[in-house]
């Protein structure tokens, strides 16, 4: 008797690893398939990108002013890519350590008390405003009383990456295990010491990937950019007097245009788009393996 119970618990666990495995095996090959059918859209936009801006990227084209005809066909977007960079360089100075330092109070100070519940609402509702809406809230409180210009742009940017640097690092630094604070704590390390050497480093990996993903937002945003920018087209490395002018603007402008001179012009700025946001991506995962800890 005893035998036979045991030799019929031995078929169940062997039919019921059996079910297991091909649960895994199906939830496996669900899981790829909804990769690939991710990954269609993905390669198909850049390749077709990359096929109709390949041709027009050149020395020229990156390093050149921008022709006041747009009929015309040749370079350049020197002055877009350099006011790209300016623009969302200072937006990001502005947002990233703003949004970072507001992460840590909600999560190691604030918690749940009214203050920090007040901030994350706020966050939440800045994340699905409209960036038209950002434009023209800037263009009225700084344009009308100082003029277009590129850190007008900028502080557009900032207000639309803020809450996405906010949540993303505050969603981080959730995961940092207790134990690490508990075990600085132990040893006689203040709060913010604990904060600055031991729960920072171990979220950076994760902060980047939101800053990085608050910044991709803001690199390829165009309608603040209308509003607040102007459209330059020469150089003008002074983001806080003059107008200046970014790829995302030079795109539009460019692509709503009859001429063919115009519209291979926009494919190339959008290819170029594409590359300076992969550099940087790739430049700070470069930076952040170099410093980070692992969450063990």
């Amino acid at each position: 008797m005893p035998d036979t119970v045991f030799g019929a618990r031995t078929q169940q666990d062997a039919r019921s690893l059996q079910r297991r495995r091909l649960f895994n095996l199906g939830f496996n090959a669900a899981v790829f398939a909804c990769v690939a059918v991710a990954a269609v859209p993905l390669v198909a936009i850049v390749s077709y990108v990359l096929k109709k801006g390949a041709g027009i990227i050149d020395i020229e084209f990156l390093t050149e002013p921008i022709p006041i005809l747009t009929r015309s066909v040749g370079p350049g977007m020197g002055p877009a890519i350099v006011g790209t960079l300016l623009i969302t360089g200072v937006a990001t100075l502005m947002a990233v350590p703003l949004g970072i330092l507001a992460a840590v109070y909600l999560n190691e100070y604030g918690k749940k008390n009214r203050v920090a519940s007040l901030i994350r609402t706020m966050s939440d509702v800045m994340t699905g405003v409209p960036s038209i809406v950002m434009g023209l809230f800037i263009y009225t409180i700084w344009v009308l009383q100082f003029g277009l210009s590129g850190f007008a742009g900028a502080l557009a940017l900032a207000c639309l990456m803020l809450p996405v640097v906010i949540r993303s690092t505050e969603e981080i630094l959730r995961l940092v295990p207790d134990g690490l604070r508990e075990a600085s704590l132990a040893l006689g390390a203040s709060r913010a010491r604990t904060i600055l050497t031991v729960v920072l480093p171990a979220a950076i990996p994760g902060i980047t990937s939101g800053a990085l993903l608050a910044v991709a937002r803001a690199a390829g945003e165009t309608a603040p950019l209308l509003f607040t920018i102007g459209a330059a087209r020469s150089f003008n490395t002074d983001v806080l007097d003059g107008a200046n002018t970014a790829l995302s603007t030079q795109i539009f402008r460019n692509a709503t245009q009859p001429f063919p001179g115009a519209v291979d012009r926009a494919w190339g700025a959008a290819l170029t788009l594409i590359v300076l946001v992969v550099l940087l991506t790739i430049l700070a995962r470069t930076v952040t393996k170099r410093f980070s800890i692992p969450l063990r």
